[in-house]
């Protein structure tokens, strides 16, 4: 019952999945960094249909890109893209730690924020573009999962920027030790997966991701004095983002 309730923890707070409302206790919550790289797993699943529908009606080639790169703000109700948004408003405001801190927290979208989002959602649409097949696809639906396991890490290992905050409550709640692990076990199955639908492009998944990963520790604790829910969204874009091009470029070599 505690897992189950740890999923739907999961998912009722970084998706749009309906799973039968909300569960923040504090049993649910302790484990619920277990299972947040599984969101990635649905929504690697929907990238590979929607790629199955496209191939089996022979859409154009835009509408496939413009559709998959939706696919995971749909999914995910567009939290992470929140916090990557208020994150380069922060970082674009050349303030001190406490002004980049009061950032993140206001509601309001600055210029940076529309036009990091503007120029995200050209890349990654460009991107999806020159996926040429399943196998590449399968690679790059990888960093969905990875960058997940990543934040989850990141999220109970990292130090917190703020007292308070979704994060820290979860942080503080989570048992770390279990989140560590199976955080390794989805990163190493998932670049498993990556490696054997394609090997070249499989082969930079990894290495990817673990660039964004230092980057963000990096960029956290000297931007912000340490992690928040903001700039873990932030981290996880820029993972998948990282994948989804490392895939395309070592693609060329194919």
């Amino acid at each position: 019952m505690i897992i189950i309730q740890a999923v739907r923890a999961a998912f009722s707070m970084y998706s749009r999945l309906p799973v039968g409302g909300r569960y923040f206790d504090e049993r649910s919550i302790k484990y619920a960094f277990c299972f947040f790289p599984l969101i990635g797993c649905v929504i690697a699943a929907a990238e590979l249909l929607w790629y199955y529908i496209y191939e089996l009606l022979s859409f154009g080639v835009i509408l496939y890109a413009a559709v998959a790169a939706a696919i995971p703000v749909l999914i995910s109700g567009g939290i992470h893209i929140d916090g990557f948004l208020d994150t380069c408003d922060a970082l674009s405001s050349y303030g001190d730690t406490e002004k980049k801190l009061a950032i993140l927290k206001d509601p309001n979208s600055g210029a940076f924020a529309v036009i990091s989002g503007i120029i995200y959602f050209m890349l990654t649409f460009a991107m999806f573009t020159e996926i040429g097949t399943l196998k590449q696809l399968t690679a790059a639906v990888s960093g969905f999962v990875i960058s997940r396991a990543l934040s989850a890490a990141g999220g109970v290992c990292f130090k917190s920027a703020r007292s308070d905050g979704l994060l820290r409550t979860f942080k503080d709640a989570s048992r770390k030790r279990a989140v560590i692990i199976s955080s390794c076990i989805y990163i190493i199955a998932a670049a498993a997966v990556a490696v054997f639908a394609e090997p070249v492009c499989g082969a930079f998944v990894l290495p990817a991701a673990a660039l964004a990963f230092i980057n963000y520790r990096f960029k956290a604790y000297k931007e912000f004095g340490g992690v928040t829910g903001d700039l873990a969204g932030w981290f996880l874009v820029r993972c998948e983002l990282a994948v989804l091009a490392a895939v395309v470029f070592s693609g060329t070599l194919i």
